[in-house]
Formats: C-alpha cells, structure tokens, sequence
C-alpha cells in the first residue's frame, strides 16, 4: 500500500507541522507495521513552470516521429502567474477536502514562448504541460540546457510523470486538465513536489490499513492525535431502490447497495489533484467515474464498482455460478465459471466476477452517462479463491480477501455519487438500493489486569480502555461477583480480528510500544546434551558426507506417479501414507514413506543441468502409518491436556521413523591422469550401508533380496537381530527409464531408528601382539550367498579370528559348472601372547569344518 503523506496527515487533527515522513514511518514501525520504503518526490530546482501548448509542428523528415512545439510559458514584463495567488472558492458542495478548488488568474503582458522538440505524440494545441526550462535539474541530476536537436532549438522540456518522479508512466507527457493553473505557474508548487510516498506492507490480519483511513487512524494512535474519518457521512434517505437486487447466497454477498447517478458528463476530466494522489498511490488514470471509485477505494477501503445502467438488463441477482457459465471480464478474457465463483449477473447472465473484477458487457464508456454505483461485502475466503483459481489478481480483491468493513457499502457508494454528481455535473437519483444482513462484531471480555499480566509491566490506571477506545472498541468497565474488574470490548465492524481476550491484549501491548516491555530471559536449566540418537545421527552424517556424499534437503511429498515411477506393486505398504489436506502441489499431495522419491528428482535435475557424476544424501523422517489409525482426539486448548490426552493424541499420529538414503549415479571415482576412473556400482551403495552400520556401532548382516525398486540380481538386504533395517543396490532398468536417471544408478535407504543404540564408549581391545595371515579358498555352489559363507568362516574360526575379508570370487571351467570358487584372507591375532602358527592352522582348519557343515562347502585344492 503507497499512501503519500500530505493525503495521510490530511485526516490528523491539528499534526506537528514540522513531523517528518522518516518520523511517520518510524511511529508505523513502532505499532507493529511492515514499512518497506519511504520515497521523496524530486528533487527538482530551477525553473520548472506550467505551459500552455500554442502550436505543433510535425517534422517528418526525420525516422521517427518527432514535433516542435511551441509553448507559452508566462508572460514577458508581468507578474509570475500562480494559482495559489487566487481565491478559494467558496463551495460548500465539495465533497473532498483535498480538492483546493482554486481560482486561476493569468498575469498580464505578452506571452513568452518557447521552442521545444517532443517525440511524444499524447497531447494537443491548448494543452497544459509541465515544462523544464534551461538550468532546471531534474530528478537523477538531469540537468536541462538550451540546444540543437532535429534542426531545431529545443529551449527546455516537456516533462513525463517518471521524469518528475511521480510515476512510472514513461510512455507519454504529463497532460494537466484544463484550468488546473496558468501558463508561467510554479509546477512544482502545483505538482507538490516536495511530498513523500510511504509504502507499507499490509499482513492478512490487518485489512483495515489497505486504506488512508485505516493507516491514519493507526498514526493517530501511534501519536495520540485525534483522528478525522472520511467514512462519517450522513446518508440521505431513500425514495426506493436504486435498482432492483437480490441475494440469492448471504454466505457469499452479506450485503449489496447500488447508487444511481444520471445525465453524467462522461467529457468530464479527473481533477489533478485527484489524479495526483491515484498517480502516487500506484493507479493509472482511466476515466472520471473509473478514478472515483479507485479514490474512495483507497480512501476509506470500500472497493467499488461502476457500472453502465443502460447495459444492465433486469434485476441484479448475487449467486454462486453455475457449471459452465461464461464471463468476458475487463481485461478482455473469456473465463469460464466455477460453481464456487461468486458472480454479479442481471437478465442476461453473468456482468461481473464478484469482488475481483467487472464484466465487458456493462464496462463504463466514452458515451456512459447513467452510472451504477456498486458498493458490497463479499466472502473473503471465496475471493481469495477466485482469484487463485483465475489467476487475476486486483486492488478490489487484495482488500476482500482482508475482510472489509461492512458498514461501509452504504457509505462508500453515496460519498462515490455525489462525487461523481459534483464533478461530472450529473444528477442524484433519489433511490439507494441496500439488502443484506452484515454480521456485527461479538462484545469480548477480558480481565481489566490482563495486558499488564503477560506483559509483564504496570501500565499507568484507564490504559487499557483508552487504547481499545482508540481502535474503534466501545468499552464499558465494571467488576465480576468475585470483585475483578473487567473491560467488555466491542469491536467495531472494521475489527473482525478482535474475537478474544489475547486479541485485545496485543492491540494494548502494541499501541503502548512492544519497546517497553521488558526483555527478561527465563533461567534455562542445566541440559544433558544431546540425546544417543541425536549424537548417533550427527556421526552418520559426517561419516557419509566424508565418504564423498553430498546432503541435499528434497522436496518432503509425493504423489501417486512417484510410487508408480518406482515400480511399487499395489499392495505394497510405502504406497499407504497421508493424504495433506492444503498440498503445495496438487499431484504431490501426501507424505512420503521412503526417501528416495526426493533424492531422484535431486539426481534428475543435477543430469538435466549437465552434472552427470553425483552421490546425494539425506536424512529425515518419513511416514509409515498403520492400516488402522486411532481418531484424532478433539483437545481443548484453554487448558493443558490430561496425560490420557496426550497419549490419545500419540496414539492417533502415525509412525514418523528417522531413515537415511543416499543416490549414486555415472562415475565414483572421476577419469584423469591416475587412471580411467570408476562408475558407481551397487557394491559402493553396499558399502556405503555397511558405514552406517559401522558408524552407529551395530554389524549389519547382508544378503540378497528381491525388493523394488531395485534390480533383482543386485540387491542387497540389511537385518540386525533377524529385523530388516533397509536395502542397498542397483535400481531396477525400468526405474531408471522411468525417472530418466543415468543407467546403473545405485541407491540405498536405511532405518535409521531400527539400529540399536549401542554405547558409543566401549574399551578398544588392541593387541600389541603381531597377527598370523593365512588365504582360504573354499568351492561352494552357486547360488549360495557370499555373505553365507563368510558368517560360517568367522563362527568356526573361533575367538582368536580377528577378520575374515572376502577378497576373490571366481567361476570357470576349474571348479565345475554351477560352482564357485571364494577366496578369503584371515587375520588371527591373541590379545595376550604371539600365536603359532599351528594355533592359527586349527582355527583356519575348524572355518573349513564349520563352512562345510552348513553351506557344503569344500577346500579348493
């Protein structure tokens, strides 16, 4: 929201004349606005006057479009002209207090005229124009010289708004309505140069300060002035309806009022001063009736619409749309209607999008003389959606979306006609059409001690009513039967916010100043630390981003074509999760129950944007809910929940266990001068799980599995105590096509909180006794697991093995077809003496004994 100041002080009674724009800012600040920038007008010294365009002269010689004109800019041997050397005219009949309304003079002798090259083509002879005149300096330090363009003397400037910064409109000169000073006039005494704009950012929760009534009413308490309100206006009574209307949906439209204003001058220009404020505010100029109702909308809030009544055919009707249901909107789009759509229509369908945007069909014209004046409250929540839904935002909806008053309709709609009747010389219908029934605030009670009580600070006796009177609350003080003194607050209709006691505690808290409440630390108790799983999370992290992994953090949600892309089966339990209620996205609409969906879509875009070589990781939690979930208790919030409560609410929550996942793809170790380097294979993702186990101080067993969305031959299983804590290896091809990830891309996802927390602590056992090296070589059959026979090899070995490393699998013609050949190198070590060799032999002899007793396994000879 852009309000300039001189039109914000406009409604302070009696403000300190010599209060700064940084000043006003900082009371905003103070009473918990958002002010995002303050902007000087200018700066603009030397002679910058108002001209009056006498001729123009096409020069067509030249590429491109270019005029000289010749423009009177005073007169010679006379008084300086000045409207504000005029009189005031006394017009009891003006409707804005920022209409000066002046008397313009012109001084005497012969007019001085000046030669002046324009390229732009938007304005005629007679025209009032801004003119810089040689020595002027511009914003930006634009200095302005007599000189020779286009074969002519151009004496000076015609300005546009942005070189005045006063806008962003570059695509033309600044076109003064006629009669707004005379020619030689001080334009920067009249372009009132020496303003500043303050932009401020408006949160949801105050719709109210989208206005100049609302942000004057918060300076005003931010400087305990009196405030002036341009929504206090008698209404005239009605002689019937302006128009015919019903509501057919109250929950939609609230309330409805039309004002009629006929034999309209649609000639009729927008004053400058009106213009001016629109233009600083960040609104384009349109028409007369258009830039009305855009003025009362930033005044006082109220959004407005214009219609053309000889266009409207029929009663008006406010109803939700119906399927299918066209509507040519204002920027010249045919949308089609969804049943939740709020629309205006009349006989002959639908002329407006409620609360966002008007219809072509009734749109205000060149030729508009009978105007209807539409003034509503429309559900901010259904707003909110249109405009999502359509994708057009507008000044209209931002405000309903923040909940407008509802009494303002009414007032919004006449303040607007008699505008429109006083400067576009129209007559008043006597009708004023007002069906509806707004709701009105609810009274709220609160002990009178309570902002004291979470502040933390004894305000000084009537604080609190003055304050809560301050913000529009009517306030009446009395005492309990226990003898506690309360306040019972009604908000006014602009304050739908203020529902309860905490509401009013922080308007308190905020108008007396956040800055004197005391900033008082609680003592915190001595802590433990952290936790074994916290410390046990910290060591995998590091040990896996030292291995060369890098942690990404992926997007948390999945959808169905995630499971589908990983080949799950239907009945698989990672495709049972929870469904979120407001998605981000809407085909990533649920909670994930593996971390792998994130991680590839990492691995695509880092391929997609030509990195080929990536190993990611992550740890998080995911979701694993059981088929049946206990209901959600509801749990009051007025107080703390009983114990029962608390395990009700754990025992409705789904199972959130800590995994962690890693993806490789293209190479493990790159190419160069060293070697031809590696590609990832699923042997680095078993390897890299067998870290973590490591890490975390538990022995993972491996063997193989058949689990998507890995490939059948390569993928590896992980228990601890006979439970499967996760799987590692070579994603399936059709994975890999599907997500379109490098071919022989690898991945690994373990449970985390299934690994027992093991004491991190233990005493090593280090032996300063040399160790005994012996190969074995054993011929098992095929198909049994590698992993097997190695558990077979440690167990029969005994208590003096240390470690057993497979380091050789070999299948050919000298073991036998469907056998292999594995090879194993044993480190025996004694913790208390050097071992013999004949110690080391039996316990090599006693690994043969036991390998061949549960896997069938033989010495190769």
């Amino acid at each position: 929201m852009r309000i300039p100041v001189s039109w914000l002080v406009q409604h302070l009674v009696e403000p300190p004349e010599d209060i700064t724009p940084e000043q006003l800012a900082e009371a905003f600040v103070r009473i918990g606005l958002e002010v995002e920038s303050v902007d000087t007008l200018g700066p603009v010294s030397g002679p910058l006057v108002i001209g009056r365009v006498v001729e123009i002269e096409e020069l067509t010689e030249f590429k491109k479009p270019i005029r000289f004109c010749r423009v009177e800019v005073g007169r010679l041997g006379g008084p300086s002209a000045d409207a504000s050397d005029g009189e005031q005219a006394e017009d009891a009949d003006r409707p804005f207090e920022g209409d000066p309304n002046p008397v313009v003079r012109e001084a005497t002798g012969e007019p001085d005229i000046r030669g002046i090259v324009c390229g732009a083509r938007n304005f005629v002879e007679g025209d009032l124009v801004v003119v810089a005149l040689p020595g002027a300096v511009l914003p930006g330090d634009f200095v302005i010289s007599a000189r020779k363009t286009y074969g002519r003397v151009s004496d000076g400037m015609i300005c546009s708004a942005k070189e005045l910064n006063l806008g962003e409109d570059h695509s033309g000169i600044l076109v003064l309505p006629s009669g707004t000073a005379a020619p030689g006039a001080d334009a920067a005494k009249h372009l009132e140069l020496n303003d500043s704009v303050i932009e401020l950012a408006i949160t949801p929760d105050r719709g109210y300060c989208f206005s100049v009534r609302g942000l004057a009413r918060e300076i005003a308490c931010a400087l305990d002035l009196s405030f002036r309100d341009p929504a206090v206006l008698e209404l005239h009574e009605s002689d019937g309806d302006a128009w015919p209307v019903r509501i057919e949906d109250e929950n939609a439209c609230s309330r409805f009022v039309f004002r009629r204003v006929t034999s309209v001058d649609p000639t009729a220009p927008t004053p400058w001063w009106l213009r001016r404020r629109l233009m600083l505010s960040g609104i384009r100029s349109i028409s007369l009736t258009v830039d009305l109702t855009n003025y009362i909308m930033l005044e006082v809030g109220q959004p407005l619409h214009a219609y053309d009544a000889a266009k409207v055919r029929g009663t008006v009707v406010v109803r939700k749309a119906a399927a299918g249901e066209k509507l040519e909107t204002l920027d010249g789009q045919t949308r089609t209607l969804d049943p939740d759509d709020i629309v205006i229509c009349d006989d002959t369908g639908p002329i407006g999008l409620a609360g966002v945007m008007g219809g072509a069909k009734t749109e205000i014209g060149a030729k508009s003389t009978d105007v209807l004046i539409e003034a509503a409250s429309f559900d901010s929540a259904t707003v909110g959606r249109m405009v999502r839904r359509h994708k057009l935002p507008s000044e209209a909806a931002k405000r309903f979306e923040r909940v407008v008053d509802p009494a303002l309709p009414a007032v919004a709609a006449e303040r607007t006609a008699k505008a429109l009747a006083h400067y576009a010389e129209g007559s008043l219908h006597r009708g004023l059409t007002d069906v509806g029934h707004p709701q009105v605030p609810a009274p709220v009670t609160m002990p009178l001690a309570l902002p004291d009580e979470v502040a933390g600070v004894r305000y000084e006796r009537g604080v609190t009513a003055r304050r809560l009177q301050q913000i529009g609350c009517r306030v009446e003080v009395g005492t309990t039967t226990e003898g506690t003194a309360v306040v019972k607050a009604t908000p006014p209709t602009w304050r739908s916010d203020l529902v309860q006691p905490a509401d009013l505690v922080e308007e308190v808290l905020r108008l007396e100043g956040y800055h004197t409440i005391p900033s008082v630390l609680p003592s915190a108790p001595a802590g433990r630390g952290l936790t074994d799983a916290q410390r046990r999370r910290r060591a995998v992290s590091r040990a896996i981003a030292s291995a060369g992994y890098v942690e990404v953090l992926p997007f948390p949600f999945a959808g169905r074509a995630d499971w589908d892309a990983l080949n799950l089966p239907a009945d698989d339990p990672r495709r049972r999760t929870m469904r979120l209620a407001n998605p981000l996205e809407a085909d990533r609409g649920e909670l994930v129950t593996t971390l792998l969906p994130g991680l590839l879509d990492a691995v695509v875009r880092n391929v997609a944007r030509g990195h080929r070589d990536v190993a990611l990781f992550h740890i998080g939690q995911v979701v694993r809910p059981d088929e049946q979930l206990a209901p959600m208790p509801e749990v009051s919030v007025t107080q703390r929940p009983s114990e029962a409560q608390v395990a009700a609410l754990l025992a409705a929550l789904p199972a959130q266990p800590v995994h962690v996942a890693a993806v490789l793809a293209g190479r493990r170790e790159l190419s160069g001068w060293w070697g031809p380097g590696r590609v990832a294979d699923w042997s680095d993702a078993v390897s890299l799980a067998l870290l973590v186990g490591e890490t975390a101080g538990v022995e993972l067993q491996v063997s193989s599995d058949d689990l998507a969305p890995w490939h059948p031959g390569r993928c590896a299983r992980f228990t601890v105590g006979g439970e499967v804590v996760g799987h590692a290896g070579e994603l399936h091809p059709k994975v890999v096509e599907a997500l379109g990830l490098p071919k022989r891309a690898c991945a690994l996802e373990l449970n985390l909180d299934a690994l027992p927390l093991t004491d991190p602590r233990p005493s090593p056992r280090i032996s300063a006794y040399p160790p005994v090296l012996l190969d074995l070589a054993l011929v098992v059959d095929a198909a049994v697991p590698a992993a097997d026979v190695t558990e077979a090899v440690r167990s029969g070995a005994g208590e003096l093995i240390e470690d057993v490393r497979l380091f050789d699998v070999y299948r050919g013609e000298q073991v036998g077809e469907g056998r292999q050949s594995l090879a194993f190198s044993l480190r025996f070590r004694a913790v208390d003496r050097t071992l013999t060799v004949e110690e080391a032999t039996a316990g090599r002899d006693a690994a043969v004994a036991a390998a061949a007793d549960r896997v069938g396994a033989e010495l190769r000879s």
